[in-house]
């Protein structure tokens, strides 16, 4: 093998034999992980749909989709209550996340605030995705229920005539357990479109200001568009953890089995579903709660394959 050259200093060196048997190693290693994890996923949603088999059989899909009672004294299982209960609460926290997060990343990827305030924020933020899930839920019960529970009473007597708050709220129910969604799944939108903001190339700001654009403008229609696939990737992610997230919502929802419009009522999520009967389960209530998982995860991989598209189509769009 011909020794190669070093273009800056004129000195010629040559790979040893361990050097590249080292390279040869970890491009293997590598390539074994990259496949392992995609076995591992595979072999997760097979045993998942293996063990949910006899409830897929008793049940069939629709039934099991649309059926809201569950019911493991006459082996009666209907999951609409919490797949309703998993979108609604997801969709919920989204809608309160994503403007707050996207604004958060905002300040604190511009000149905003003095470096001395921004690095303090920024450690912050990102430390509130540190904070495990069971703590979030005993804030929610002792802080934020007690907080909001005068307000949401007033809201039920003033509009009370909308289904949306025809419920009196008690303290647990979905519109809690969404607002702690949005608050566990900020730090991942405001990070990741953080790092995105940032990411953008400085020529682009300078030649939006060599344009005569403002500030404001070069954000909103230069440095944004830019990172915007960033940002959809980071809250398809949020997506993901909130329709996942298992015990702040176990300990806010209620777990009511009853499908209601209200966002005072209290209801049910697949993963809530998990955590409080899986431990005492047998038979086809087995089944059915791999089944209910079983929906979990294609809910998921739905996400994740929609979020990859529409990423996708984003940055073929700014091509």
């Amino acid at each position: 093998m011909a020794p190669a050259v070093d273009n800056n200093s004129g000195m010629s060196y040559e790979r040893t034999q361990i050097a590249r048997k080292v390279d040869s190693g970890f491009k293997w290693l590598t390539t074994i992980f990259a496949v392992g994890i995609g076995v591992t996923l595979l072999a997760i949603a097979f045993q998942v749909a293996r063990d949910s088999l006899p409830a897929i059989q008793k049940f069939g899909i629709i039934d099991f989709v649309t059926g809201i009672r569950w019911n493991p004294v006459e082996d009666i299982y209907g999951a609409w209550t919490q797949i309703y209960g998993t979108l609604i609460t997801a969709f919920i926290a989204l809608l309160i996340a994503v403007p707050v997060g996207v604004g958060v990343a905002i300040i604190l990827s511009e000149d905003f605030l003095p470096p001395k305030v921004q690095q303090p924020l920024v450690f912050m933020v990102e430390l509130l995705a540190a904070i495990p899930s069971v703590i979030y839920g005993l804030w929610g019960i002792f802080v934020l229920a007690p907080f909001l529970q005068g307000p949401m009473t007033w809201m039920h007597k003033t509009l009370g005539w909308i289904p949306l708050f025809s419920t009196p709220p008690t303290g647990r129910g979905i519109y809690i357990a969404s607002i702690i969604l949005a608050i566990m799944i900020l730090p991942i939108i405001a990070a990741i479109s953080r790092d995105s903001l940032v990411g953008v190339a400085p020529e682009l700001r300078q030649a939006s200001y060599g344009l005569g654009a403002t500030r404001w403008e070069t954000l909103i229609q230069v440095i944004i568009p830019t990172a915007i696939s960033g940002i959809i990737g980071g809250v398809m992610l949020a997506l993901g953890r909130a329709m996942g997230e298992t015990m702040a919502v176990t300990m806010l929802i209620g777990n009511a089995n009853r499908p209601s419009p209200s966002l005072f009522a209290q209801g049910s999520t697949i993963s809530a579903l998990l955590a409080n009967q899986f431990a005492e389960a047998g038979g086809l209530q087995v089944a059915s709660l791999m089944y209910a998982a079983l929906i979990l995860f294609a809910l998921t991989l739905v996400v994740n394959i929609f979020a990859e598209i529409l990423v996708r189509k984003v940055e073929l769009k700014k091509l």
